[in-house]
This record gives C-alpha cells, structure tokens and sequence, in this order.
C-alpha cells in the first residue's frame, strides 16, 4: 500500500501537458490512468505490461462487438472493456514517467496497439452492421469504414508530427518555438467530440440500433468536420518559413 501511495503522490505532479486535451481525457481516463499506474507500480509490473493488459481489454470489447448479437447486457460489457482499456492506455505512458523506463520501443508498442484497435474497432462496428443490425442498404456499411479512415488519419497525422517536432529539436532546425498557451477550457469542450473516451461511451447504446446509430454518426460527422482542421494545424505547425 505504501507504493501505491507513493505513486499516486509522484504521480499527481508528473502529469503531461493539458493543452489539447479534451475535458474526458483530462479529468476522467488520465485521473484514473493515475490509479492504475500507481497500482500497477504496487504490482512491481512494467509499462509494456500494462500496454499489453490494456490490449487484452480493448480487443475482448472489439471481439464482444463483432461476434455477440447486440444487446443491454452486451453493451454494458463492451463499454466496461473499453473504458478500462483506455485507462490502461494512459496508464502505461505514466508509468513509464513514474518508474523512467521509457523507451523508443515502448512508445512503438503503445503506439501499434493503439493504431491497431482504431482499425479493430471501427472494423467490429462494420461486422455487427452487416451480421446483427440488418440494414438492408448496403451504404450503411460504408459508415465504419469512413469512421475508420478519419481516425487512422488523425491518430497518424498527430503521432508524425509529434516525431518530426521531435527529429527537428534533435538536429537544430529551425521550428515555431512559442510558449505554450495555458489549457482553455472551451477547446476542452470542444474537442469531446473526437475524444477516444466519448466512442466508447457510445457502445453503451450498442443494444438501440436507431440510438447507436445515430450516436456513431454524430462522432462520425465530428472527426470529419476535425480532420481538414486538424491536418491544417499540424502542416502549419511543421512549416518553416524561407529566409
């Protein structure tokens, strides 16, 4: 017990940077990825441990979604799986702060699994369309698969770009170099809407095709509303003016 209080108490000032965070991610999943991290330092387990815990989680919800005929019951379970294996998720990288493990290879496991459940997801939604939900039109099958595409771009994009930020600092070149702002509380609200936590929350209608449906379009419709934003933002980010 001493550990784990220990950890929470290191834990509670080694924290990332809440600019760019949505409101969930940053008083729900990394408060409770605190938890966890602190747990699992309790447990004596490594961050890749944890990535591979919070792996095992996330794919049982993805594998509930795809084989199981939706239900309440199936919803609640499926939400459970995912929220907790995003905890997991946040709760590897603050480990790896707590304990100083951290590694290129670490941060490439975290990466892989969490490009792996987007397309995994979005995928199982796409199955339990066509297997479970019965639409007849063919184009709604189309609605995951676009799903999947905004995301997969989103989550690419920011990664690249934190890495060439990163390579840039590394040799010297020359990049935007302002203070960073302090977290707004609008931009936190705003972005809710392509907060990985607020997709899992949807799978809690899973058992209401008409509901879930249209809960999983209106995310849809953010992240393809986030996208040209997002990529815009990053690409300006990246340029460096010529002299």
């Amino acid at each position: 017990m001493s550990r784990f209080r220990y950890a929470v108490g290191e834990l509670a000032t080694a924290q990332k940077s809440a600019k760019g965070v949505s409101l969930y991610s940053r008083y729900v999943n990394r408060p409770a990825g605190r938890l966890l991290a602190a747990a699992a330092y309790g447990a004596r387990m490594s961050p890749n441990q944890v990535t591979a815990v919070s792996a095992v989680f996330t794919f049982t919800g993805v594998a509930l979604i795809a084989l199981l005929p939706p239900s309440h019951g199936l919803a609640l379970g499926v939400f459970a799986a995912l929220v907790t294996g995003f905890a997991l998720d946040s709760a590897d990288g603050q480990l790896a702060r707590l304990t100083r493990r951290g590694s290129p290879a670490g941060e490439w496991l975290d990466h892989v699994v969490d490009c792996a459940k987007m397309l995994a997801l979005h995928t199982a939604v796409l199955v339990c369309f066509h297997r479970h939900f019965g639409f007849s039109d063919p184009v709604y099958l189309l609605i995951p698969l676009a799903f999947q595409f905004a995301t997969v771009t989103v989550f690419f994009g920011g990664v690249l770009t934190e890495q060439l930020k990163r390579n840039a600092a590394g040799t010297g070149a020359r990049v935007p170099a302002a203070p960073p702002p302090a977290p707004s509380a609008l931009r936190s609200v705003a972005l809710l809407p392509v907060d990985y936590g607020l997709l899992c929350a949807v799978f809690l209608f899973l058992g209401s095709r008409e509901l879930f449906l249209v809960l999983y379009c209106s995310l849809l419709a953010a992240h393809l509303l986030f996208l040209p934003a997002f990529l815009a933002k990053w690409y300006r980010e990246l340029s460096v003016p010529a002299r």
